[in-house]
């Protein structure tokens, strides 16, 4: 064989250490800012569900679940978006879009991930593994969505809460009292609410490829709803704290996701791409300041 070739081959196959960092990208490892978002409403019900005292097992089966099956939904987005990714800039650079992993690869890790996530969730209670197979399925459905319903975020915002009904069945081994179906519902406001400000960043770009998000759908009313719905995310958690029997410690928390809230409204006010993305990250600090005032009201309040 001659070198010429040798050297060919070399560069179509990426090394081992290139190839993990390509999986690591297609995880979306380097940027945690969707395990955030999607860990913050499963620990806020942990410790309510608990009373302030999550069981130390089931708190570190949730975080090295939220992780995995973060890792995962993004893993079978890229699969789903393969054909589409390529035409916008911002995801043109993803693995999959750029060729430098094949969607069977893709295939392969995603089943990987959601076999070791549903390994963990079986060493909890049976109720909570059933409501992970629901979750699953939410994972599976969700990036498909945006081609056939007009509000995707919807079943985003789905998935991304189911982790309130399954931490209230893993604390209590029941399903959740009217309290933590009320703080599901918030956390579905919540991600319809962030991902309305992320999609809000491709807007132009879904309209040319005739995908649908509820930034598209809500028109040029876009800034005004998404207030809106922070202010119904609000008012709905106060009586979550209500319900809750928790004080001082969290109003303040309440009171600074407000000032976080207000903060992304400034951002998306004129609709810049970079700037509603900022606003989108900006979440991570909305729901760490809830989960500090639960955390808080426990801890004094005791």
């Amino acid at each position: 064989m001659r070198k010429s070739d040798t050297k060919a081959m070399r560069a179509r196959s990426p090394s081992l250490g290139r190839k993990g960092w390509l999986y690591l990208r297609l995880m979306r490892l380097n940027s945690p800012i969707g395990i955030w978002l999607l860990l913050w409403p499963t620990v806020w019900a942990l410790w309510i569900a608990s009373e302030g005292r999550p069981t130390p097992f089931v708190f570190a089966v949730f975080v090295i679940g939220t992780v995995l099956l973060r890792s995962a939904g993004c893993v079978i987005n890229d699969f789903a978006d393969r054909k589409i990714d390529p035409e916008v800039r911002r995801t043109a650079n993803r693995p999959i879009a750029s060729g430098e992993v094949a969607p069977l690869e893709a295939v392969i890790l995603f089943v990987g991930l959601m076999l070791v996530a549903f390994g963990l969730v079986t060493m909890l209670n049976p109720l909570t593994a059933q409501l992970a197979v629901f979750g699953a399925v939410l994972t599976i459905v969700y990036p498909f969505m945006k081609r056939f319903i007009v509000a995707p975020q919807l079943v985003l915002g789905l998935a991304f809460a189911w982790g309130v009904p399954m931490a209230y069945a893993a604390e209590t081994g029941a399903y959740p009292p009217s309290t933590g179906w009320l703080l599901f519902l918030c956390a579905l406001i919540w991600v319809v609410v962030y991902d309305t400000e992320y999609a809000m960043s491709d807007r132009d770009d879904d309209l040319k490829l005739g995908i649908h998000s509820t930034a598209i759908w809500f028109g040029e009313m876009d800034v005004a709803i998404v207030a809106g719905l922070q202010l119904v995310l609000l008012g709905g958690l106060l009586l979550v704290g209500r319900s809750a029997e928790l004080g001082l410690w969290f109003l303040i928390g309440i009171a600074g996701a407000a000032a976080f809230g207000l903060r992304q409204l400034w951002l998306i006010r004129r609709r810049d791409p970079e700037k509603c993305l900022r606003a989108f990250w900006n979440n991570a600090w909305f729901g760490g300041a809830i989960f500090a005032g639960i955390v808080l009201d426990y801890i004094f309040a005791s």
